[in-house]
């Protein structure tokens, strides 16, 4: 079963480490990009299986990372996570940032017993460039009991 805001509330604190409970909605809380972001550097190819070089950059908070229109990175979540064993979350892009065609793409599940921040793959679907800032709710989690 989904937990609603009532039991988000009780569990807030022991879930999300540097979290504001503001962002608790009826049934998920909302996560904020973080200040890392990662580029997949420039090389001929990406074999699947082997390591992929990125290039970070570190917006400061106020700053904005600008991703260009067509453009992916990977971006990690201000908040971090400290999931129970008996517990998964669904992440899910927010309806406010798909409307402006920017995908948060992502495996979209967390583990029971995880532990860190979450990382996103943003893609921008828009015809221009979206100025990503820190603090910025992008995405949401969805928290279920496992059995």
């Amino acid at each position: 079963m989904i937990w609603g805001d009532r039991k988000l509330k009780r569990y807030f604190e022991e879930l999300i480490v540097n979290g504001n409970p503001n962002m608790i909605n009826p049934a998920s809380i909302n996560l904020c990009l973080g200040n890392s972001f990662l580029n997949i550097s420039r090389q001929n190819h990406i074999t699947l299986g082997e390591p992929v070089k990125y290039q970070e950059s570190l917006i400061p908070d106020g700053g904005g990372y600008i991703l260009e229109s067509g453009g992916f990175c990977l971006a990690t979540t201000k908040e971090g996570l400290v999931m129970f064993p008996n517990v998964a979350a669904f992440v899910q892009g927010r309806s406010s940032i798909g409307r402006i065609g920017l995908t948060v793409q992502n495996a979209g599940f967390v583990d029971p017993g995880f532990s860190g921040h979450i990382t996103l793959e943003l893609k921008n679907d828009a015809p221009v460039p979206i100025v990503l800032k820190p603090g910025y709710p992008v995405a949401q989690l969805v928290f279920f009991d496992c059995t």
